[in-house]
């Protein structure tokens, strides 16, 4: 019976990207169409009077054509740039051609996978190419000793978990399992909605101790906020924002300290230190009250919550380490 209730779910959320496709949510590359295969993120050397600079751009699908781009000098977030300056950019593909602009500081053409970039008088500067990171972390094995929560097979560690085939999908489920002090590993996916904005575009939440999210949205060349991917909602935003594109397997790898009590008193704050495909965005962080959405705070272990909110983001690959 099981096994017939998971084929039945997986069909579902087959049927469900399907139909999805149709309303501008897309689940794969292959059928995201044109816009998809430019957005992303570039690399390479340009030159300015003569000198090199290293620069990372990323390009962001915003529907009917249309693109924002964001210009970092040194490279790309967590790849060079120094987490101060940057050019935002707008553009659009007309006649089969891709230009994007930032006002001040030139334009780049995208094709075949290259970002040729000129100043604003048309003086080549040099030519970027499209790179595909992944991270550090990603597919890592469960070390001795660890509580494997999924690996592709079987959702029973969750209440209400649904798998998509391997998958399982972000549908408002928590774990049987309530943890304190422990190390997390996670893998995720948002889709692709390029139409859609903000808190729209592939929304969930990863709930440590079901009480603190550490927000999961396509978030992908946006400033990084608190209520961002990265972000802990209402607490801290990101140290920088670490997100691949969507429809790319991205990973949180999570050090928990959990909120000490004395009877119903807290005398001591969670903290948390949070890696995103590997590139530190919280260190240490105090978590300094617990977030909307789930448990409150309180003493004990608890849970880990998968936030649905409707959306098509999908996890794999999640094990806890305890302490």
């Amino acid at each position: 019976m099981r096994k017939l209730m998971m084929s039945f779910f997986a069909t579902l959320v087959l049927v469900s990207a399907v139909s999805g496709a149709e309303d501008g949510v897309f689940l794969t590359a292959e059928e995201a169409g044109p816009d998809y295969a430019i957005q992303g993120e570039y690399s390479g050397e340009i030159k300015i009077d003569d000198q090199a600079i290293k620069l990372g751009f990323q390009v962001i699908a915003l529907g009917d054509h249309k693109f924002d781009g964001v210009a970092y000098p040194g490279g790309l977030p967590g790849d060079g740039w120094n987490g101060d300056e940057k050019f935002r950019a707008s553009g659009s593909t007309t006649d089969g051609e891709t230009k994007i602009k930032a006002d001040g500081h030139g334009y780049a053409i995208l094709k075949d996978g290259q970002a040729s970039v000129f100043s604003e008088s048309g003086e080549a500067r040099g030519t970027l190419k499209k790179v595909e990171r992944k991270s550090p972390t990603l597919d890592a094995k469960p070390p001795e000793g660890a509580v494997v929560l999924f690996d592709g097979k079987s959702a029973d560690a969750f209440k209400n978990g649904m798998l998509t085939m391997t998958d399982l999908l972000a549908a408002d489920c928590e774990t049987k399992d309530k943890f304190g002090d422990h190390q997390l590993h996670i893998e995720f996916r948002t889709p692709f909605r390029p139409a859609a904005r903000g808190q729209e575009r592939g929304n969930s939440g990863v709930y440590v101790q079901g009480r603190y999210e550490c927000q999961v949205l396509d978030s992908f060349g946006l400033e990084g906020e608190n209520n961002e991917c990265g972000g802990i909602y209402s607490i801290a935003r990101p140290k920088v924002n670490a997100c691949f594109p969507p429809l790319t397997w991205q990973t949180y790898d999570m050090d928990f300290k959990a909120a000490v009590f004395e009877g119903d008193k807290k005398v001591r704050n969670a903290r948390v230190t949070i890696r995103q495909n590997g590139i530190l965005i919280h260190d240490d962080l105090e978590l300094t009250h617990g977030t909307p959405g789930k448990n409150p705070e309180a003493a004990g272990p608890d849970v880990i919550y998968l936030q649905g909110h409707g959306n098509p983001v999908v996890y794999r690959n999640i094990w806890v380490v305890k302490k």
